[in-house]
C-alpha cells in the first residue's frame, strides 16, 4: 500500500471597518479595503442590496453609481445593483439564490472581482453563500446595515441558506475580503430591529467579558433610547470580542465547540416554529433567558445573577417568553427539545452546550436535562409571560 500525503495552509486576513457616509465621494475607505497587490486595472464590482435597505434609503443606489463614477479609475460597476428581499425569506427562497447566480453569469463576475453585499444578517449569508460557490469562488465584501450584523454575524466567516427546515443547513465558511460597517444605516432601523441586534452583545457579554456586560447594563436605557454613541461602543466591544474567538483555534468549526452559540440552540428552533415571525435575535434573548434560567435551576449561578440578566433583557425591551416554548409533540415531549438534538447534528454528532456559572463565565456541556428544561420554560410563563400574553 502507498500513501500521498498532502498538507498545506492558507492564511486569511481580513479587516472590520467602522466609518460613516461610506458612499461620499471623498470617503476613500472603500477603495482603500481592496487588496493593494491587485493589478493596477479596474476592480470589477457588483453591489447586491437589501430590498429593505434600499427602501428606507431611497438614494442609496444613485450613491452606489455616483460613488463608482467618480472613481472609474479603480472601480467598474458591472450593472447597477442588484435588489433582493432582504430578512429571512433571503435564506428561505432557493429561488433567490439562483437570481443570484444568474447575475455572477449575466454579468461576467469572474473570481477577481468582487460581490458586494449591502444589508442585514440574511442577505449577507446568502450572498456570501452565492460568492462561495460561483467560480469556486469569488471575492466578497460585506456591508452590514443592522446592529445584529454589524455586531456579530456580518463579522464572520460563515454563510449559508436554510433547507429542511433548519437554520444555515446548507453553507460555507468562506472569509470576506472585507467588513464595512457604516453608522449612518443604523438611523433607518425600526425599533424592534435596533434592540434585536443587543441580544449578542448581552449574549457574548455574559460568556466572555464581565466588564461588557456591566457596561450594557449602565447602558441600557441609553440604548433603548437610541443612543447613537452607546450603540456604536457596543457594536465595536462585541463585534471585537466575535473576531478574537474567530481566530482562534477553530475558525471553520470543525470541533463540536461553539460558544458563541449560547442561547442559540433554542433560538434557532423558536425562529423555525414562530414560521420567522421572531428575528434571530429576539429569538436569542428568550434562548439566554432559558439557557440562565436552567444554568440557575442547575445550580451553576445564583438567583441574584438569574435575575440580573433576566431583568436587563426585559429593561432592553425583549419578551422572554413565547407560546411556542410549551408546544408539545404526541409523544408529551416539549417541542423545543427537538432543537436539541437538530443543534447536535449542526454541531457534528456530539451535543456541546454552553451555559453560565456566572456572569462573564460560561462552560461548556454535553448533556442538558429534559425535566430542567421544561422547569425553565415553567418558570418562563409564570413570571416573564408578556402582560399581553397573559390576557389572552
Amino acid at each position: 500500500m502507498k500513501t500521498i500525503q498532502q498538507n498545506f495552509a492558507v492564511q486569511f486576513r481580513y479587516g472590520v471597518h467602522f466609518t460613516e457616509d461610506l458612499f461620499s465621494k471623498d470617503n476613500e475607505l472603500f477603495l482603500d479595503v481592496l487588496p493593494q497587490n491587485a493589478a493596477a486595472h479596474q476592480r470589477k464590482v457588483l453591489f447586491v442590496v437589501d430590498k429593505g435597505v434600499a427602501d428606507a434609503n431611497p438614494t442609496l443606489l444613485e450613491q452606489i453609481t455616483a460613488y463608482t463614477a467618480a472613481h472609474a479609475g479603480v472601480l467598474k460597476q458591472l450593472a447597477s445593483p442588484v435588489v433582493i428581499a432582504g430578512g429571512e425569506e433571503a435564506k428561505n427562497d432557493p429561488d433567490l439564490l439562483q437570481q443570484l447566480l444568474a447575475a455572477v453569469n449575466d454579468y461576467g463576475v469572474c473570481r477577481h472581482s468582487y460581490l458586494v453585499a449591502i444589508g442585514g444578517g440574511a442577505v449577507l449569508d446568502l450572498v456570501g453563500f452565492a460568492a462561495a460557490i460561483a467560480h469556486r469562488g469569488i471575492r466578497h465584501i460585506r456591508i452590514p446595515t443592522t446592529v445584529l450584523s454589524q455586531n456579530d454575524s456580518g463579522v464572520g466567516v460563515k454563510n449559508g441558506v436554510n433547507s429542511f427546515g433548519k437554520k444555515n443547513f446548507i453553507g460555507t465558511f468562506a472569509p470576506p475580503v472585507a467588513v464595512i460597517n457604516d453608522s449612518n444605516f443604523l438611523q433607518t432601523l425600526e425599533d424592534r430591529d435596533w434592540r434585536a441586534g443587543i441580544s449578542e452583545a448581552v449574549k457574548v457579554a455574559l460568556i466572555k467579558d464581565a466588564k461588557f456586560y456591566k457596561k450594557i447594563k449602565e447602558d441600557a436605557q441609553k440604548l433603548v433610547n437610541r443612543d447613537m454613541e452607546a450603540m456604536q461602543q457596543l457594536i465595536y466591544r462585541c463585534a471585537e470580542l466575535h473576531v478574537e474567538h474567530i481566530g482562534g483555534a477553530d475558525p471553520f468549526e470543525f470541533g463540536s465547540s461553539r460558544p458563541l452559540d449560547f442561547g442559540h440552540w433554542a433560538a434557532h428552533k423558536l425562529e423555525q416554529m414562530t414560521d420567522y415571525r421572531l428575528r434571530h435575535g429576539e429569538a436569542v434573548a428568550v434562548g439566554i433567558a432559558l439557557d440562565v434560567v436552567y444554568s440557575r435551576l442547575k445550580g451553576m449561578i445564583t438567583e441574584k445573577d438569574c435575575n440580573n440578566v433576566l431583568d436587563l433583557l426585559q429593561t432592553l425591551g425583549f419578551d422572554l417568553f413565547v407560546p411556542e416554548l410549551t408546544h408539545k409533540e404526541q409523544s408529551g415531549q416539549l417541542t423545543i427539545v427537538r432543537g436539541l438534538n437538530e443543534f447536535r447534528e449542526h454541531l457534528g454528532g456530539k451535543l456541546t452546550i454552553m451555559l453560565l456559572t456566572g456572569i462573564g463565565a460560561g462552560v461548556e456541556v454535553n448533556h442538558m436535562e429534559e425535566a430542567l428544561i421544561s422547569e425553565a420554560v415553567k418558570t418562563l410563563k409564570q413570571k416573564h409571560q408578556p402582560q399581553k400574553l397573559s390576557q389572552v
